[in-house]
């Protein structure tokens, strides 16, 4: 296996993704998996992509910097490695744990800290804090895999103990259920 794992940082503009792909596919790079996403007015973006086996990271670490450091943007590319031997997920199913409320400090700590307690992976998170006391205002999203052997009712005792303490609503849904709720 020959994988890299890339990501560029820096001030968002078009053409971010056009640059990195553009010069993936010059180098005859394949992209296997891309998360992108702005936060405030900064990119940020992953990209897992397989190399030709004659193809160094070095080569390609230096053809991106080139495209990239006209646009003022970071790269981090480090080699993939296969998992530990023995290594293996547990069986899980998705859910999601959704907050609201007033924005400080702690938030994030203190749920995540409740989730990793309990051997739950997060697997995407979206926070959007816009200040002030409007509960609405202030999401955050967690997307989970809980193992199906756990205790799935200390699980969310824990979390709604948690978020009464910091003061927030929250909800906490099979990813199946919450789906079909938010379907337009």
């Amino acid at each position: 296996m020959n994988k890299a794992i890339l990501s560029v940082l820096g001030k968002d503009q078009p053409g971010i993704i056009a640059a990195v792909s553009g010069v993936l596919f010059t180098q005859s790079c394949n992209i296997e998996n891309v998360s992108q996403t702005i936060l405030q007015s900064e990119f940020a973006g992953i990209f897992i992509v397989s190399l030709p086996q004659e193809l160094s990271l070095e080569t390609l670490k230096q053809g991106l910097i080139a495209r990239l450091r006209p646009l003022d943007l970071n790269l981090h590319i480090k080699p993939m490695r296969d998992p530990s031997p023995g290594f293996t997920f547990a069986e899980s199913e998705p859910f999601i744990i959704t907050t609201k409320g007033p924005d400080r400090k702690g938030l994030v700590a203190g749920i995540t800290d409740i989730i990793a307690r309990h051997g739950v992976n997060i697997t995407n998170m979206q926070a959007v804090f816009k200040g002030g006391d409007e509960p609405g205002d202030n999401i955050m999203i967690y997307e989970v895999d809980v193992p199906v052997d756990l205790d799935q009712k200390s699980l969310e005792n824990d979390l709604r103990q948690r978020a009464q303490e910091l003061m927030l609503d929250i909800s906490i849904q099979h990813r199946n259920i919450f789906e079909a709720i938010n379907r337009i």
